[in-house]
């Protein structure tokens, strides 16, 4: 891994491998201008949330709480902060892939301006995911609710954009139930907090690992670029070098900076089979039934059968069944002669091999372990 300066990237470079797996020093929209449109695969953002905190927050025992008080979560007033947020997510725009998509967090001082702002610039929501913390700070003057939650808004570049949804994959995680959009998480402590010699926080903001893990499991793969043009302490880097990703991380203070180099530089990235993320069928290349006729995988006039052999059907050149004086695909001769609207035709008619009934959907399998893997 290395820093780079704003002078050493290129806009016209043809290849990432000079800035990926990078720290790019300076201004985050200066440095977005800097790298190649549509040369990034993700953006996850944790921007400044303007906090306008007014005077310091002390605990019931009159300690000071470590609260975010840097100067680069000051703006003047929210014009200020929204002129900035069109900015960066402009930027950000710009360097996405087509079929990229964009994470932001924040909490309520900033999230809904920065999802309208988001939502001018031509960004569709795809999701808003509530970060519930297990362990949130309590609020010590007892006029509000304790603020236990975060808010991530996923989007992509446009409506109708296509997009990387690991839905299998994030099922498999949580034990085979379907993903929801509010993720329980404890906020970063323990030994994951990085702390200087004297034992302050080197960065008031971290974010917990497992929420950038997860984020990154459900919209990249392996070998993707992500960017984060909010770099901080180098979560999103350390995460990603992890999980197999290339990233590219942006940022100006040099403490910052140098931590987490240190602590991306001790990653030991995952590598082959281990990265591999379960896929269900939806994520299979779709192969037409006539394509199996094509390749000699069945024959014209082959006859086809339900598994209890109620009903049979013959194969046509063309891909359809003939039954009955009647032709049609696979999934209507299905539906037609069960009286359904539907069917699925590849699990519901069978042919034989070996002395067997087979569904004809193992012949599906096949093609793609072959034909298409070898294409």
């Amino acid at each position: 891994m290395h820093v780079l300066s704003l002078a050493d990237i290129r806009a016209d470079e043809a290849s990432p491998e000079a800035w990926r797996d990078s720290i790019i020093q300076g201004d985050c929209i200066a440095a977005l201008e800097k790298l190649p449109e549509a040369s990034v695969d993700l953006v996850f953002a944790d921007p400044p949330y303007n906090l306008q905190l007014d005077g310091n927050l002390h605990r019931p025992d009159q300690s000071k709480v470590d609260a975010v008080d840097d100067e680069w979560d000051k703006f003047s007033d929210f014009a200020a902060y929204d002129a900035f947020t069109r900015a960066w997510l402009l930027a950000a725009r710009r360097v996405l892939k087509p079929d990229g998509t964009l994470w932001v967090i924040g909490s309520y001082h900033n999230i809904f301006r920065v999802g309208t702002a988001l939502q001018d610039l031509g960004y569709w929501v795809l999701n808003d995911v509530v970060w519930r913390k297990t362990n949130p700070m309590p609020n010590f003057r007892g006029r509000r609710f304790t603020n236990a939650h975060e808010t991530l808004i996923w989007a992509s570049r446009q409506r109708e954009a296509k997009y990387t949804f690991n839905y299998d994959a994030l099922k498999m995680a949580n034990d085979g139930v379907q993903m929801r959009s509010d993720w329980l998480f404890p906020i970063c402590g323990g030994s994951e907090r990085l702390k200087d010699e004297d034992g302050v926080k080197v960065h008031p903001t971290q974010k917990p690992e497992a929420l950038i893990h997860r984020l990154l499991m459900a919209a990249s793969n392996p070998g993707d670029i992500v960017l984060d043009p909010f770099f901080g302490s180098g979560t999103t880097g350390a995460v990603a070098r992890r999980m197999g990703r290339h990233f590219v991380g942006i940022e100006r203070e040099s403490d910052y900076i140098e931590a987490a180099t240190a602590r991306i530089d001790a990653i030991e990235p995952l590598a082959g089979p281990q990265l591999a993320v379960t896929t269900g069928k939806r994520a299979q290349p779709r192969v037409p039934f006539g394509a199996l006729i094509e390749c000699g995988m069945i024959d014209a006039g082959a006859v086809l059968a339900d598994a209890r052999g109620r009903w049979r059907a013959k194969v046509r050149l063309d891909g359809s069944l003939e039954h009955a004086g009647e032709t049609a695909s696979i999934h209507r001769m299905g539906a037609k002669v069960q009286n359904l609207d539907a069917c699925n035709g590849w699990t519901f008619w069978h042919y034989q091999a070996e002395g067997q009934m087979r569904p004809i959907d193992d012949l599906r399998a096949e093609y793609r372990r072959t034909v298409m893997a070898a294409g």
